[in-house]
């Protein structure tokens, strides 16, 4: 009697009970996570470029904004002559048809009201510019 060999053969299953586990663990950590991540503001912020500007026709369109409130605009007439909301916007937008791609930044002082920059950012806006950038000084400078 010969006696017949049985091979038994590999296991090829997958214990998948593990890899359920983690996907738990990471699913209640994204749950947590999750909410935390949304509370912030969405805000676009600057980019400075290192290469200074070397062309005088890539001037940018400066509006200062002073601690009374009022408007200064350093193109188109008396850079240090007050100017009101219509005329800012007139003076932006003529700007901006000759150069639709002119950086626009906004100077305001330390202790103007925050809703008079942002007045006159909308202004900006309604003059065409689709970017506005807000100056500052960098900090030890200045006085």
């Amino acid at each position: 009697m010969a006696r017949q060999r049985t091979r038994k053969r590999p296991m090829s299953e997958i214990n998948v009970v593990p890899y359920i586990d983690v996907m738990l663990v990471m699913l209640v950590i994204f749950m947590i996570t999750a909410p935390l991540l949304n509370q912030g503001v969405d805000v676009e912020l600057p980019q400075a470029e290192s290469a200074p500007m070397d062309d005088a026709s890539k001037e940018p369109l400066v509006l200062s904004v002073d601690a009374a409130g009022r408007y200064y605009l350093n193109i188109g007439g008396d850079p240090e002559e007050a100017i009101d909301a219509d005329t800012l916007v007139l003076r932006a937008a003529a700007v901006l048809r000759r150069r639709p791609n002119a950086t626009v930044l906004v100077r305001g002082d330390a202790n103007v009201d925050y809703g008079k920059v942002v007045f006159a950012m909308s202004l900006l806006q309604q003059a065409g510019a689709r970017k506005v950038g807000l100056v500052t000084e960098p900090i030890g400078e200045g006085g």
